[in-house]
């Protein structure tokens, strides 16, 4: 874009902001009317393992908050040579799902539990009954019940519960809302999209029945459609976003989102027969269903929605590229022992390139990246490891590919069940950190789902990009305008993509590949078992 243009637009407040607070990065990002990226900001965090719970501390969420904002308008100023006085919107993402409980004095009542935490597995399962409805151990209504279950001493003192983005929104607006992609992963949703009234009064008796009290309606946020305003920021939010204090409060915010949904958007993959698949801490896939499934319940499905409302089929697997960031962290390591400065960048793009010239099983070399537990296997908990038989040829470009394969191994499982139901996709889109460095994380994806995986040019924006598109779509679409339709026409009908096509060698070597993990599983068990 002109830089005349860019000040303009930024000048008379017609930019819009969204800020994602993502597994090991909270990333702003602000755009013009026209969805072009103007400056982006960023923030480095990790989440911690705490007496057994995989959490963020709150403190840190408004840090990082603070200096994501920081970041971008300096870039800001430093670019453009102007200050962020007024935006035309703003849009908060998080992490999907997880638990944050709060008193009826906006307590915080435990830590944050996140979306990797696997330990409501009774919770999921007897819910799963009651609804007759798949209930992932991740959802904000499993970790509720299991803490009832538990008889934690802090359930009866909850009042409100929310997730990450809807924790930031209503720190900023002071409203306790969440969009409908978000809201699907935190209770079931009505074909109305609203909190399903039958199944509410399920959980109402259930959770009466071992003495939880407050009617569940009241406890959850108000749902909103993408498109609605959910909320101004306020003086006390502009406060908590930007120090500086130059910011005017009283801009509009879009519903927020988990990274769900804003990967949907940011591949426009919201229309039936779209698919996605984002690839970072975690990988998933989502499939917008053009007609329900054969069979109501399946284990490795969850149902969720669109920031819309239309049904999606979501496979997730709670390990990607954690074992492949800590590979490359090992080679930097001895990089450094031999006296020389590690560079990340040309690391990755190293590890990425010598992958493809693996062999096409990766020479017989097993990873297992578990460092979590997976729903879709049937484990709680994760020890990551490597094997290899004696006749493996153990090399950078085999243990590369291994890891990669096994990055996509447990979504591929998963993605069996779709076959099964015969669910029709027209394509595939893929984002995310393993699709940032060449062609291998594409490739590796074809070969695995054996399907045509495409990868655009804005991919590497993610889900900071999605939620301020979502944002832009609340001030900017036309009055009953589809958010479908306007992404097709506003956003991404000049957008390059790159269309990779399964081949069949790669097919065979990960199906080889993939019946060997199925098989070291039994490995992941007896690790878990006996050195845990």
């Amino acid at each position: 874009m002109p830089i005349i243009k860019a000040k303009q637009t930024i000048s008379q407040g017609k930019a819009v902001l969204g800020i994602e607070f993502g597994s090991t990065r909270i990333k702003a990002v602000l755009i013009d009317e026209n969805n072009q990226v103007l400056a982006t900001g960023s923030y480095r965090w990790d989440n911690q393992f705490k007496d057994g719970v995989w959490t963020y501390d709150l403190e840190e969420v408004s840090q990082g908050l603070k200096k994501a904002y920081s970041d971008l308008a300096l870039k800001v100023k430093e670019r453009y040579d102007l200050p962020l006085i007024n935006l035309a919107a703003i849009g908060i993402s998080g992490m999907m799902h997880g638990y944050l409980a709060f008193d009826d004095k906006d307590n915080l009542l435990v830590p944050f539990r996140t979306w990797r935490n696997l330990m409501t597995a009774q919770a999921a399962e007897e819910l799963s009954k009651a609804f007759s409805f798949t209930i992932p151990q991740r959802w904000s209504i499993a970790h509720l019940y299991q803490a009832i279950l538990n008889k934690e001493s802090h359930v009866g003192d909850v009042r409100f519960i929310t997730t990450l983005a809807g924790y930031v929104h209503w720190q900023l607006t002071g409203e306790k809302a969440v969009g409908l992609g978000e809201a699907s992963g935190m209770f079931p949703l009505d074909i109305n999209g609203q909190w399903d009234e039958k199944r509410m009064a399920v959980f109402n008796r259930l959770a009466a029945e071992k003495g939880f009290k407050p009617d569940i309606k009241d406890v959850l946020p108000k749902c909103y459609a993408s498109g609605q305003i959910a909320g101004r920021l306020t003086e006390q939010g502009r406060d908590l976003l930007d120090e500086s204090g130059q910011l005017n409060p009283g801009i509009p915010l879009c519903p927020p989102e988990g990274d769900a949904a804003t990967g949907m958007v940011a591949t426009n993959a919201v229309g039936p027969r779209t698919g996605n698949v984002s690839a970072g801490t975690s990988i998933f896939a989502m499939v917008v269903l053009d007609k329900a499934l054969k069979k109501q319940m399946h284990p490795e499905i969850n149902i969720i929605a669109t920031p819309d409302g239309l049904p999606v089929a979501m496979i997730h697997s709670a390990n990607c590229t954690t074992d492949i960031n800590n590979w490359v962290a090992f080679l930097a390591d001895f990089q450094e022992q031999m006296g020389q400065k590690p560079d990340m960048d040309k690391l990755y793009q190293v590890f990425f390139e010598s992958a493809l010239h693996g062999e096409k099983d990766a020479g017989g070399v097993l990873t297992c990246g578990y460092y979590s537990g997976e729903h879709i296997t049937g484990f709680e908990t994760g020890l990551p490891f490597m094997a290899r038989g004696i006749d493996s040829k153990l090399n950078l470009q085999n243990l590369s590919r291994s890891l990669i394969y096994s990055a996509l191994a447990t979504l591929a499982i998963g993605m069996e069940v779709l076959k099964e139901e015969a669910v029709s996709i027209d394509f595939i889109q893929a984002h995310g950190g393993l699709y940032k460095e060449g062609k291998a994380g594409q490739a590796f994806t074809a070969a695995a789902l054996n399907t045509a995986v495409s990868v655009m040019e804005t991919a590497s924006e993610g889900g900071a990009w999605g939620i301020a598109l979502l944002a832009a779509f609340m001030v900017y679409s036309k009055e009953g305008e589809r958010l479908e339709a306007w992404l097709n026409e506003r956003v991404f009908s000049d957008i390059k993509v790159s269309v990779m096509k399964p081949d069949p060698e790669d097919v065979r070597g990960f199906n080889e590949y993939l019946n060997r993990f199925k098989k070291g599983l039994l490995v992941e068990q007896a690790a878990i078992t006996h050195l845990n």
